[in-house]
């Protein structure tokens, strides 16, 4: 991992041998349109060079478009989409997936939750990787034990893990065991989707530093050496949420933030469940 100040530098390397850019924007409930089109530009014209997004966003040909629109070449860019385990088949999805982003492959493919059990998909998700859909296969919101599952059956190992994370969802057991396990933690969600801006010890930490709610809850997760993705769709903050690698977070900091989990350090990938 090298820590460098451009909000694209800062890499991980992934256990299959890629690397990916641990800063990303996620566009979880962006419409598609213009307003996903623009936050994608705007990110990659930020230094940004990790995308994610997902099937049941209904939003991969914005993506794809603002991709296009930014000018930044292809091979720079970290791209990932997800497998909706509602649908049957990994490898005809993933086949959708790169006709509505206009890419010929993903950098990053996973499984968007274990819905109807941790395996069944994994053979499709290992296909779609052997046919050169995806450079790599991941899960995303599964357990220790839905991880263990995986591996059990796997011959390509999930590489990352894409999960709830932050201060308030400091899942330590199930980071620990990732590291374990040669899986990575991304984490979604590192602003609590606006709500965990106004705590108290986040806001006080920021003024103290000079800086934004967002960027020293942004900075925690780099810090814990999570990718973190996190959203937004104002160019201001986009801008802002990238400059987060010219500062670091004190042991006193880290510890303060720590103490808001909520979690009790759970293995667990998620409190309740929506499938």
């Amino acid at each position: 991992m090298s820590d460098v100040n451009a909000a694209g530098g800062f890499t991980h390397a992934l256990s299959d041998g890629n690397q990916i850019p641990a800063l990303g924007l996620g566009v979880w409930q962006v419409p598609d349109g213009p307003e996903c089109v623009n936050a994608v530009r705007w990110a990659l014209e930020a230094g940004y060079r990790h995308i994610d997004t997902a099937q049941a966003y209904g939003n991969e040909r914005s993506v794809g478009q603002g991709l296009r629109d930014s000018g930044v070449g292809r091979e720079d860019v970290f791209i990932t989409t997800k497998f909706n385990p509602g649908r049957k088949d990994p490898v005809a999805e993933i086949e959708r997936s790169l006709e509505r982003l206009g890419l010929d492959q993903v950098d990053l493919y996973i499984i968007h939750w274990p819905r109807r059990g941790a395996t069944w998909a994994w053979p499709g998700m290992e296909q779609s990787r052997r046919q050169g859909y995806a450079d790599s296969i991941g899960v995303s919101n599964f357990s220790v034990a839905e991880l263990d599952e995986v591996i059990g059956v796997a011959s390509d190992r999930p590489v990352v893990n894409q999960v709830q994370f932050s201060p308030f969802e400091y899942r330590k057991a199930l980071l620990q065991a990732c590291a374990e396990r040669q899986i990575a933690l991304e984490g979604y969600s590192p602003l609590g989707t606006g709500r965990h801006l106004s705590d108290g010890t986040v806001a006080d930490i920021a003024q103290r530093l000079g800086r934004t709610p967002a960027q020293v809850l942004i900075r925690w997760s780099l810090q814990r050496d999570v990718i973190v993705i996190p959203k937004s769709t104002h160019q201001n903050r986009i801008d802002e949420n990238g400059q987060v690698f010219d500062f670091e977070l004190s042991d006193e900091d880290m510890v303060k933030l720590d103490a808001l989990d909520r979690t009790s350090g759970t293995e667990q990938a998620r409190e309740r469940k929506w499938w």
